[in-house]
């Protein structure tokens, strides 16, 4: 679907004559529909969302954080009153960390379900599966999670925003101080599928224009459970640094048996970016080395104590019993979405994508240190990112981090982003509106 037909939707052309054929006694309906909805006069339709969240796989822990974080903002949203009057729903089904899974549910939940927008996502993978699809459609996609440089990169899109900090921003706030501090010999341990690769090439890419000089690059497959050959290579090198891009299962499997090997201490590690679903649980003595993140709960800024307090009274039974990065992500994401919409006055597709492009959120709004914007070249929220280690003196069980600084967007951006990214003319994106 390429072309727009006299300012009427193809999906609004299609269901409307579906319509007529039911109300005339047809019992065919057209197009991809599996099912009409007929509103009482008076009755708005509701702005419905796709979340394409994992709940298995490498990353299911995390999609289903990423998935309260957004379902507490729509919650949030109705209490108010819907969007512009209008009662926001949800579908979501387990996305399984896998990129054809993910392909499939987005194509069922825009030609199906007759969802407007899709967000959610952990795995670049996937995230880039379903951007082919919501690109195809014009539909608008959030990836709330997924932090290949990438995914502002080269696999940009006009429809679809990146919420989370991307390896070049966390490699940009450490890497230049640790050569300066701990040495210029560096390994890298990268899981072998394009998270991994796109954030150890930012790496490789800040370490040798900071005089370092990479030794080696150790490729980790997806689901690896046992490291010990990867420790051992590390082991016999003798690197000042290593700089691990591995995520989900997996750097819980890494954490476990570096601390096993005491090599947690010597060589001095840079764990691009713990997200918290991976960390709680495991207990703090398997924290080791420097890592990125983009928000935390103890963080002493107007706001967190309430969005914490919130959060714990929208899932008292989760397993996860405050919210953390990923979480704040889908909430952030899913919020700033519906605030677009009013600002648009509606759900046209490209209005609602002006309406995000640009867009600035002070610092106070998104509890952070710096205020943050959405990159109009590459769509990529722009965002204060922090660094943190174990905290060796915690406040109380869940206060896991020691906040070592924050660095502001501008200082943090991913300058390689912009000469990657291409993002269609508007003209070249389908419309809509539901």
């Amino acid at each position: 679907m390429t072309t727009k037909c006299s300012g009427i939707s193809r999906r609004r052309l299609l269901r409307s004559t579906a319509m007529a054929a039911a109300l005339g006694g047809g019992a065919t309906l057209f197009g991809p529909w599996t099912h009409v909805r007929v509103y009482a006069q008076g009755q708005k339709k509701p702005i419905k969302l796709g979340l394409t969240c994992d709940a298995s796989g490498q990353y299911g822990d995390s999609g289903q954080d990423d998935m309260r974080g957004i379902v507490m903002a729509i919650r949030e949203a109705n209490d108010r009153g819907g969007v512009l009057g209008r009662k926001v729903e949800f579908v979501t089904t387990d996305t399984e960390t896998n990129p054809a899974t993910g392909s499939r549910i987005a194509e069922r939940f825009i030609t199906r379900e007759e969802c407007g927008f899709l967000i959610g996502a952990l795995h670049s993978g996937v995230a880039n599966a379903i951007t082919q699809v919501a690109a195809k459609y014009g539909t608008i996609y959030l990836n709330t999670n997924s932090s290949a440089p990438s995914e502002a990169g080269e696999n940009c899109a006009r429809v679809k925003f990146v919420w989370d900090g991307n390896g070049a921003n966390f490699a940009k706030a450490a890497v230049a101080n640790a050569i300066k501090g701990i040495g210029r010999n560096w390994m890298l341990l990268t899981n072998d599928y394009v998270w991994g690769h796109s954030t150890s090439d930012a790496t490789r890419r800040l370490v040798e224009a900071a005089g370092g000089r990479i030794m080696d690059n150790l490729l980790v497959p997806q689901n690896t459970r046992d490291f010990t050959a990867y420790l051992l290579k590390i082991q016999q090198a003798k690197p000042d640094v290593v700089a691990a891009a591995i995520g989900g299962d997996d750097i819980k499997a890494l954490r476990t048996q570096v601390a096993q090997l005491k090599l947690d201490r010597r060589p001095a590690w840079i764990n691009n970016q713990q997200d918290w679903p991976d960390v709680w649980g495991q207990g703090a003595d398997s924290l080791f080395g420097v890592f990125g993140t983009t928000w935390y709960h103890k963080l002493p800024l107007p706001g967190v104590d309430d969005f914490v307090k919130r959060w714990k009274a929208a899932w008292p039974q989760s397993p996860i019993p405050i919210p953390g990065n990923v979480s704040y992500n889908g909430y952030m994401a899913t919020r700033e979405l519906l605030r677009a919409i009013e600002r648009a006055g509606g759900t046209n597709n490209i209005a609602v994508i002006k309406a995000l492009e640009g867009h600035k959120m002070p610092a106070a709004e998104r509890m952070q240190h710096f205020d943050a914007w959405i990159d109009p070249a590459t769509h990529q929220v722009q965002q204060t990112i922090y660094l943190a280690e174990r905290n060796p003196s915690p406040a109380d069980p869940t206060d896991l981090f020691k906040i070592l600084s924050w660095t502001d967007a501008e200082a943090a951006k991913d300058d390689g982003a912009p000469a990657k990214c291409k993002l269609a003319d508007y003209d070249k994106v389908p419309t809509y509106e539901l």
